[in-house]
């Protein structure tokens, strides 16, 4: 078999022509660990909301790899001391960031592996990948990790400025058509520093800073937590339940090999071995779709109906409020929904629940982004910034919801 072409392009809608700097990033590219994140959407269910938002972790990936290399161009020509193995590490790390992700992303983040996060799973994965490329992803390593004494290469991949977050909110942003998202990454690169190993934005770039805060804002509101799309996917959350509740109990359900792993075992972080890894590693939104629409005909009435209402995009109603749902009213809805459609307790509350959203866009307590002021001070960007009140930012805004289906009422 004749050897491809290992520097090649690819043309991205927000960025234009993405180039692969080297073989070993082609060469994780085309493994099929990575591949895989072309059938894991972006934004999860997302696009029952908007139409566009059919874009898949791989996209991201990518645009993700082209902003760090632009990062790292900045940095030397500043005179930060980047050296190429560290280049490497910090292309390879960012590139292989949400490789552990699940089926649709964060709407099924503890669904299908209880108790384990999708960095955790990244890291099982960078791993494995590291052992079959001779320890090359060693530095990337150390890097994801925060385990590298250079700290400011860890918060290029993972900080509340990061490469991760510039490109997904303006990627997002893009596929949405949620204008208020859009963000410049090109500027934000541009104003990046490094002083005593941390990494800082300079003076002259607060207002970009300031945007990009409310930008994140805003995507939460309208795009990440907007009502339909949580509605759709703690319907997907409760699907798996029962489905995982029925096979327990006996009923045969079809769905694929991979699929039907994690739902006939408890695999929490103590089992999480490589095997399991490698059944996980066969796991993508196609899984979940393909049970999804072969159990809407199944005989119980409560996973038949939770999988015509996804199939279908006939969910169920959701009311937010500013304040805690009132039990008085959520049991009228609980007991409405359980006559109408002769449940019980147990099954009501597939249909009937109430929860949370909460949003912050800055928190002043974790990697706070430090502005470097002319005369080198160095001052967390909410103490600096005179044109948005950054404090309103930085405090946990709440909202609660009810979910019930609107003909039971």
């Amino acid at each position: 078999m004749s050897k491809s072409n290992k520097l090649k392009i690819f043309n991205d809608p927000i960025y234009g022509f993405i180039r692969i700097p080297n073989p070993l990033v082609f060469d994780l590219i085309a493994h099929p660990h990575f591949q895989r994140l072309r059938r894991i959407s972006q934004m999860g269910l997302s696009y029952l909301v908007y139409p566009g938002a059919h874009h898949t972790r791989f996209h991201h990936a990518l645009g993700c790899l082209h902003l760090m290399q632009k990062s790292v161009q900045v940095l030397r020509f500043k005179g930060v001391a980047v050296s190429d193995e560290e280049e490497q590490g910090l292309l390879c790390a960012i590139l292989l960031h949400d490789i552990g992700h699940g089926p649709f992303s964060h709407a099924m983040e503890h669904s299908i592996v209880e108790g384990v996060s999708h960095e955790y799973i990244s890291i099982q994965f960078m791993q494995e990948l590291n052992v079959l490329f001779n320890g090359s992803l060693t530095v990337a390593l150390s890097i994801f990790t925060g385990k590298h004494p250079k700290r400011f290469l860890n918060q290029l991949v993972s900080s509340q400025l990061d490469i991760d977050r510039l490109d997904y909110l303006k990627r997002d942003s893009f596929y949405t058509g949620v204008a208020e998202g859009n963000t410049n990454s090109d500027r934000l690169i541009t104003m990046l520093n490094v002083v005593d190993r941390q990494l800082v934005v300079e003076e002259k770039g607060i207002y970009s800073v300031e945007k990009f805060l409310m930008a994140r804002r805003f995507m939460y509101w309208q795009a990440y937590l907007h009502k339909t799309g949580v509605v759709a996917e703690q319907l997907l959350i409760s699907i798996l339940k029962r489905a995982r509740f029925l096979i327990s109990d006996g009923v045969t359900l079809h769905a694929s090999k991979s699929l039907l792993y994690f739902l006939t075992k408890a695999v929490d972080k103590k089992n999480f071995d490589s095997n399991t890894l490698g059944i996980f590693a066969k796991l993508d939104d196609v899984d979940i779709l393909s049970a999804v629409k072969e159990w809407q005909y199944t005989a119980d009435f409560v996973l038949s109906e939770l999988c015509r209402m996804i199939v279908h995009r006939r969910l169920l109603h959701i009311k937010i409020k500013k304040e805690p749902i009132s039990e008085k009213r959520f049991q009228e809805r609980f007991q409405e929904t359980k006559k109408k459609f002769k449940l019980n307790d147990e099954e009501t509350s597939y249909f009937v629940f109430k929860g949370k959203l909460e949003n912050k866009a800055y928190d002043r307590n974790e990697q706070n982004i430090n502005i470097l002021k002319k005369n080198g001070k160095i001052v967390d960007v909410a103490k600096l910034s005179d044109h948005l009140n950054l404090n309103a930012l930085s405090k946990t805004v709440t909202k609660y919801y009810i979910c019930y289906p609107k003909e039971a009422v």
